[in-house]
């Protein structure tokens, strides 16, 4: 069955109502890996509920319709999908608590031809109950198994979006951090159930090593290398940015590399320490002036 480019381009999302509390930002904290230090001060900041604050990528997960293209009406191999970019932009400061709704929408589909999938870009916008604007989230989808669906929007290729170019110089900065071995456990109690982050078996049948972290888990630990280094107020934290480009696996150390590129911009790069392999590419961090 080949996915009608029109039909998803105009699916109707379902908008999601969600209520925060605190304990779901320490468990979005937990599940990127805080907390190893128990006894460290700028993680207690997210992990404890006296002076919680939330780290800024959880933005990315907030209202989340979950994985609505699985629905068999659209067509799409869902089991094939990757998540290819995703943003975050923050337009006010992010509460501890309270109701949020998610509003989401196809923005744009491009059909890189048959034997190179098809990408499918989304944004979500996230408000509280009073209306006020707190965050728009931007997603590409890879739907490795879906291209070739011809039609208005198949038939003439359009480039996509150009990453944003890190520098051809070493890196100003670079963090270490840990992956505890069952942080793709924690992690999936967020929201996302898809086996491929827990069923060794179904993750092997896709050609990885075994279960592997969510892009969603990754963004969230070079977040919080950001924070520790270039933007110690979350509030400060305007926008991020990042290309997932390989799988990372609970267990592994990683390393965040960071160049400063002027006016509060920050390009940085995840990579997998031992395996060298680069899981986040191209990143890109707005940080506003203390």
């Amino acid at each position: 069955m080949k996915v009608d480019l029109e039909t998803l381009l105009n699916w109707e999302i379902p908008e999601v109502r969600e209520t925060l509390e605190d304990r779901d930002l320490i468990l979005y904290a937990l599940g990127v890996g805080l907390g190893q230090d128990p006894l460290d001060p700028q993680e207690l900041r997210y992990t404890w509920e006296e002076g919680l604050a939330m780290l800024p990528s959880m933005a990315s997960v907030l209202a989340h319709p979950g994985l609505w293209m699985a629905d068999e009406r659209l067509g799409i191999d869902w089991r094939r999908l990757l998540h290819g970019e995703q943003g975050v932009r923050i337009h006010g400061s992010l509460p501890t608590s309270g109701s949020l709704i998610g509003t989401s929408r196809v923005t744009d589909i491009v059909d890189r031809g048959a034997d190179k999938g098809l990408l499918i870009y989304q944004a979500r916008e996230i408000h509280d109950e009073a209306g006020r604007h707190l965050a728009t989230a931007t997603i590409t989808t890879f739907a490795r198994g879906d291209g070739g669906c011809g039609g208005p929007r198949g038939s003439t290729p359009r480039p996509t979006p150009t990453p944003h170019a890190l520098p051809e110089r070493a890196p100003d900065r670079r963090v270490a951090q840990a992956t505890p071995p069952q942080l793709h456990l924690i992690y999936r109690l967020l929201g996302d159930r898809h086996p491929v982050h827990v069923d060794p078996a179904f993750a092997r049948s896709l050609g990885f090593d075994g279960p592997i972290l969510a892009g969603l888990c990754s963004y969230g630990i070079a977040c919080h290398a950001l924070l520790k280094t270039v933007c110690p107020d979350p509030g400060r934290l305007v926008a991020l940015d990042a290309r997932f480009s390989a799988p990372a696996y609970p267990g592994e150390a990683t390393v965040t590399e960071i160049w400063d590129q002027g006016a509060g911009i920050h390009g940085f790069r995840l990579r997998a320490a031992e395996r060298g392999a680069v899981i986040i590419d191209n990143g890109r961090a707005e940080v506003a002036p203390g």
